[in-house]
């Protein structure tokens, strides 16, 4: 079984073999720009990892997994300009270095090339592989509506947030994994255990995500804390503020996120103060943990050896239990 490191390794240098330059250059030059950030490239490596588990050759995965990361760098650049984000990566984003209609024609193109990668698949899997693929898409974009849709609500639930972020996060995770088994030889079984295992690590991913946005270490985080906040970001800490609050701090809360006359540090003070006394925060941790748990009893629940199943343990702990 190869280490996350080997498979990394092994990814970027066929990333890099690519070649995506071509014309015009106005619309590849966005997609050069955006690979070449780079990221953790946690779900392509999923996708080797999964069929490395199961007996496969990963030179096999390794389209798949381009595809996967393709896909998710299309998702990236389109995201960022409906969130109007100007910085991605420690970088400008595509559509502030370029422009808003160059983003989409990009962010489109990559769409299509990683449609490319995902069918150069053996003509036995092959409709499967698409099908995974195709109804990920789909259901990431719904994801990213409903997160659209939040921005206007004053009445979303944490039920609804939940499943908000198991569409536009969880389920490529889901997706890296279950092709990565299709190509080794898993069996459906095997491959939709891996996939519900992802699904809740990436949902316990994307709470630590809202977990550091407010208390992350800004050292560490290497930005400032409290964009969510920032931004009125409906995240499972706020929502699961405005659940337990009395009356008076729920009103407080209201008011913060739909007034634009605080300052940004008062804004980012007194919220935290809202959901330092509800130890929001201990919250938090533990709805991450049990997501955690949780997707370790279906990856325990793999018939493999343990030594097969161990780095895939190991990738999961740090995707949960990070600093940045």
């Amino acid at each position: 079984m190869h280490s996350f490191d080997e498979l990394l390794k092994i990814f970027e240098n066929r990333l890099n073999k690519e070649n995506f330059s071509h014309e015009p250059k106005e619309l590849y030059a966005p997609i050069d720009y955006t690979l070449a950030l780079g990221g953790k490239r946690i779900r392509p490596v999923l996708t080797l990892m999964a069929c490395d588990m199961f007996g496969g050759d990963i030179n096999d995965a390794l389209p798949q997994a381009i595809a996967i990361e393709l896909f998710h760098n299309f998702t990236l650049i389109h995201d960022d300009i409906m969130d109007n984000a100007p910085i991605r990566r420690g970088k400008q984003t595509v559509y502030k270095k370029w422009s808003s209609n160059i983003a989409i024609l990009s962010g489109d193109t990559l769409f299509a090339l990683a449609y490319q990668y995902a069918q150069i698949a053996d003509k036995s899997i092959l409709a499967n592989v698409l099908s995974v693929f195709n109804r990920t898409a789909i259901e990431v974009c719904e994801g990213q509506q409903y997160d659209l849709n939040f921005e206007t609500r004053n009445d979303v639930s944490v039920e609804e947030y939940i499943h908000m972020i198991k569409l536009k996060t969880a389920v490529l995770f889901g997706a890296s994994l279950k092709i990565g088994a299709i190509i080794g030889g898993a069996n459906n079984e095997d491959a939709d255990k891996l996939y519900n295992f992802a699904l809740n690590i990436g949902l316990g991913f994307q709470l630590k995500d809202d977990l550091l946005d407010t208390y992350g270490d800004e050292s560490i985080f290497g930005k400032k804390t409290g964009g969510d906040i920032i931004s009125n970001k409906k995240t499972f800490l706020y929502l699961k503020a405005l659940e337990l609050a009395d009356e008076e701090n729920n009103r407080k809360l209201t008011s913060l996120f739909n007034n634009d006359s605080y300052s940004e540090d008062e804004k980012i003070n007194s919220v935290k103060s809202i959901f330092s006394n509800l130890k929001i925060d201990e919250i938090t941790e533990k709805e991450i943990d049990t997501y955690f748990e949780a997707g370790i009893i279906d990856l325990n629940s793999l018939d493999l050896k343990e030594d097969v199943k161990a780095e895939l343990y190991d990738l999961a702990f740090k995707m949960i239990h990070r600093d940045v």
